[in-house]
């Protein structure tokens, strides 16, 4: 049964019911979840309903039931692995690779990798071609798009994702990117802060809008070119396709974006040039933060080598 232990740090509603502050504002489990998943909890070290308000300074101690499987299919696909032990992994992972499957990728996943990976730390057998058998899950934490490379961490069981979870929510990860973008920031350092919303329009999209939820990111410029920058960004928040926007909405889409830049006469065959670079953050049972990190990758490494010698040939 995993546990966790929870201190209330932000200012919340009066009156805000403990079963909506876990569905609502952790985002730990949804209502039907709470339900299915018979969460128990105390407030302060004492049990309570589900029902009773919380405020600003309680501490909860929260408790549920594993989760059920997931029809995933365990296949042993190579990964580039950082940091793994029996509680969690920490992957560099290959542009191109799905985090989770969806219509059109139910296979061939990071997932379907996790899958396999934690059954054979478990010592499960079981054939690649059934689905994963009972108590096995992906431990998915956070994700990255498909076209991004880098850093992910997932867990082994449901205690740890729990955990790594948390840190994300309170926003303790601390995030690195580097992103070749078209064109160069007005400062040198700098941060957009904006809401961030699904594109009426478009639903695959998002867009900034002030019915959004809000978004940060910290920037830095790295190395600049004529029309190319090489940027580390730091984002506080973790809103899906954050950079992509957050860039697009300065006027620097990120390099190979066909979703948010454009076509790039220079490089018409470029990749998504975004990539997870370190990833800071606590392991269960340890006190002191990891950083994982990983190597810049080739298609940065070429595009940088070309933006070099294009310059260096019109001195």
């Amino acid at each position: 049964m995993p546990c966790l232990s929870h201190t209330i740090e932000e200012n919340i509603s009066s009156g805000l019911r403990l079963d909506r502050y876990v569905s609502e504002i952790m985002r730990l489990l949804s209502r039907s979840q709470i339900k299915a998943r018979f969460l128990k909890a105390k407030i302060n070290g004492k049990d309570v309903k589900l029902s009773r308000p919380v405020k600003q300074g309680d501490t909860l101690e929260l408790c549920w039931d594993d989760s059920p499987p997931e029809n995933i299919i365990p296949q042993d696909i190579p990964l580039e692995i950082v940091y793994e032990d029996n509680k969690c992994v920490v992957i560099n992972k290959a542009q191109g690779m799905v985090v989770h499957p969806g219509a059109g990728n139910r296979q061939g996943t990071l997932a379907n990798a996790l899958c396999f990976r934690k059954q054979r730390i478990e010592g499960m057998s079981g054939s690649k071609e059934k689905p994963a058998s009972a108590g096995l899950r992906t431990g998915i934490v956070h994700r990255l798009d498909k076209e991004t490379s880098g850093i992910i961490i997932a867990a082994y069981d449901d205690e740890t994702q729990a955990f790594l979870c948390e840190q994300f929510k309170l926003r303790k990860v601390k995030k690195k990117y580097i992103a070749v973008v078209c064109g160069a920031p007005k400062e040198e350092t700098g941060r957009i802060e904006t809401f961030i919303a699904r594109d009426p329009r478009d639903r695959k999209r998002f867009t900034v809008s002030s019915n959004g939820r809000s978004a940060l990111t910290f920037y830095k410029v790295i190395k600049s070119w004529q029309n190319y920058s090489l940027l580390l960004l730091r984002p506080k928040t973790g809103r899906t396709h954050q950079l992509r926007v957050h860039l697009r909405y300065i006027g620097c889409p990120i390099l190979g974006d066909h979703v948010y830049g454009y076509a790039d006469k220079n490089f018409p065959d470029a990749e998504l040039m975004l990539h997870s670079k370190s990833l800071a953050i606590t392991l269960p049972g340890e006190t002191e933060e990891r950083v994982f990190s990983s190597p810049m990758p080739e298609r940065f490494l070429a595009i940088i080598k070309k933006l070099d010698a294009d310059e260096a040939n019109e001195k």
